[in-house]
């Protein structure tokens, strides 16, 4: 959830830092910092509240000398967001300073320990520990004292390190937490996502976890828990680093909404060939995938009901059952699994804290594990058995948008290929392939038929909850609609299964409450219907997201969002553009801080 930046080179690193910290603001933070190494002294600049206010504070970097440093923007998870609680933290001697990603488990045990021993903590944080640790260990040799300090943590961290007797160096250190090193010519780098560093260099090194790695303006030296030199080559960054700028818009979510038609696209068309979906980097055969009497799907957040919407596609072309867990609540649940079992796990970051350790509970029961995650060589692509890429590109802003919809493609992609390979599908492959390579057109369609969303958002944002109906797939995509309207614009708002209405929940329903009704699975239409007649006759406002032609329901609804015609087993993809432009601007009309909602940030690498 925290970032953290440093650079050794030969221009003032300051600036630098900061420039990457503005990269990592989407990530969510309450307070920011750097430490900057000029000579043999390091001076520590930390605030509360935006990067804007330490670039106040420091000049925006030019009142900081000095070529090497390290930074953060923290979230704050133990202690308050205070000034005294941000990082860097300094050792009690100003030898070192750390920043740090993740969260020390046995930080109490540890804090007790070094208080016993004569440390003075200046903060609430667990990593204090960390810096306290490092400089009771060191004994000249800084490499020797990472490794026993990370002997004695137990938890997630990425880890930043200076040091006033080695002038010209940083140090970073990784276990279960991201952390990326970047080449340059003269100067190093490293940073918890590579959004920081491709200003800068599109050479980077994706540290595994247990290693450490010592940067200087020439070189980068990699080792292992023991101290054992690794040898590692670089990755080559291929997006453009435009991708990772607004290019216009006013927010990155406006912007990443307006971009799924080409994410998907990009998602979907490598893997059309010959007229079959093609997954290279699935090696299950066919006898293998004969054997999977289970499906389950794991995730969090907007992952899980990406999930969700799969699962109506998967059993209904492949006939296996699949379960949809949240990976919060599996990794508790001593779940029935085997070695027939395929567990899909998806991530957008491939760093959620959750979702890692559900996968990690799993495959040790003997489950196949396959996972779906956007960005190349995360822990969950490399815990997983196999790994699909979503290439949906960096997404910027908190709430996904593209990154949601290229998961879903993903699952539906893997329905037909499944269902392909055992057989269960003949006759009706060229239909399906049809279906997946036109969902980029179909969701531009969307965009095209929904001029009125900005007055709809002036009509409804001002409402105290909005609740979302509807059945089969239309539920699993009311579900995710709703999500992205609460966490952007801070409105309560519910999904509910609309058949559930008269087992409770419309005890809700009261004159002028806002229903949004999904009405786009022509099977369950008139059932539907119904429940819109329900809520109507006791006073709700209904906004019905379907099609354009569909009398029946414009016939009964009061104001309306539209999708093209598409195929029903593949419609969530379509359905939830409408749900997001509305999100958007409701959140818009109340002055909401979009791209960077309270207390939510991208990638939640802790519990």
């Amino acid at each position: 959830m925290c970032g953290i930046v440093g650079f050794t080179g030969a221009q003032s690193a300051a600036p630098i830092l900061l420039e990457g910290l503005k990269k990592l603001e989407y990530r969510g933070y309450d307070s920011a910092g750097i430490a900057v190494m000029d000579e043999r002294k390091i001076a520590v600049h930390k605030v509360t509240g935006r990067i804007a206010n330490l670039c106040e504070k420091t000049q925006d970097g030019l009142g900081v000398t000095g070529m090497t440093g390290i930074g953060h923007t923290r979230w704050a998870t133990h202690g308050a967001p205070t000034e005294e609680n941000a990082h860097p933290h300094l050792s009690n001697d100003g030898k070192f300073a750390v920043v740090h990603n993740g969260i020390i488990e046995n930080y109490l045990s540890l804090r007790e320990e070094l208080i016993h021993d004569g440390y003075h903590f200046e903060s609430e944080t667990d990593t204090e520990v960390i810096v306290h640790l490092i400089e009771m260990f060191y004994r000249g040799n800084v490499r020797e004292a990472l490794i026993r300090t990370t002997n004695r943590l137990r938890g997630s961290y990425a880890l930043g390190v200076i040091c006033s007797e080695e002038p010209g160096k940083i140090y970073a250190v990784r276990e279960a937490s991201p952390l990326i090193l970047g080449i340059g010519i003269g100067e190093n780098y490293f940073a918890s996502d590579v959004t920081a560093l491709v200003n800068h260099t599109r050479n980077v090194i994706y540290l595994e976890d247990g290693e450490f790695a010592e940067l200087s303006s020439e070189s980068i030296k990699i080792f292992d828990c023991s101290g054992q030199a690794v040898d590692r080559r670089p990755t080559r960054i291929l997006w453009d680093v435009q991708a990772a700028e607004k290019g216009g818009y006013e927010h990155f979510m406006l912007k990443e909404i307006m971009e799924q038609p080409g994410a998907v696209k990009a998602t979907i068309a490598p893997r059309i060939r010959n007229g079959r979906v093609a997954f290279e980097e699935l090696g299950l055969s066919a006898e293998e995938l004969q054997g999977i009497r289970k499906i389950i799907i794991t995730a969090c957040g907007s992952a899980y009901y990406a999930g969700c919407s799969g699962k109506y596609a998967i059993e209904k072309l492949c006939r296996i059952p699949v379960e949809v867990e949240l990976a919060s609540e599996i990794r508790y649940s001593d779940p029935i699994i085997d070695e027939h079992t395929l567990l899909i796990v998806i991530s957008q970051s491939g760093e959620t804290a959750d979702t890692i350790a559900a996968l990690k509970e799993c495959k040790a029961r003997g489950a196949k594990t396959l996972a779906i995650v956007n960005v190349v060589g995360s822990s969950v692509a490399k815990l997983a058995d196999y790994t699909i890429y979503t290439w949906a590109g960096p997404e910027i802003a908190v709430a996904t948008t593209k990154g949601y919809t290229t998961q879903v493609a993903v699952l539906y992609m893997l329905a037909v290929y499944i269902a392909e390979r055992l057989g269960k599908i003949e006759g009706k492959e060229k239909q399906l392939i049809r279906a997946l390579q036109d969902l980029p057109r179909r969701i531009q369609q969307a965009f095209d038929l929904n001029s009125s969303i900005p007055a709809l958002a002036k009509k409804y944002h001002a409402s105290k909850s909005i609740f979302f109906i509807g059945r089969n797939t239309d539920y699993a995509v009311a579900l995710e609609g709703a999500l992205k309207l609460k966490e952007i614009s801070y409105l309560h708002a519910e999904a509910y299964a609309a058949g559930e209405l008269k087992h409770g929940t419309i005890a809700l329903i009261e004159e002028h409450q806002p229903v949004v009704a999904l009405c786009c699975n022509p099977s369950i239409m008139e059932k539907t219907l119904s429940n819109i007649v329900e809520v109507k006759s006791r006073g709700a406002e209904v906004l019905a997201l379907t099609f354009r032609n569909n009398q029946k329901i414009l016939s009964v609804a009061d104001d309306f969002l539209f999708i093209p015609d598409v195929d029903s087993l593949f419609s969530a993809i379509v359905e939830i553009v409408p749900l997001q432009l509305l999100a958007y601007y409701v959140a818009r009309e109340n002055g909401c801080d979009i791209d960077k909602p309270k207390n939510l940030a991208k990638s939640v690498t802790v519990e």
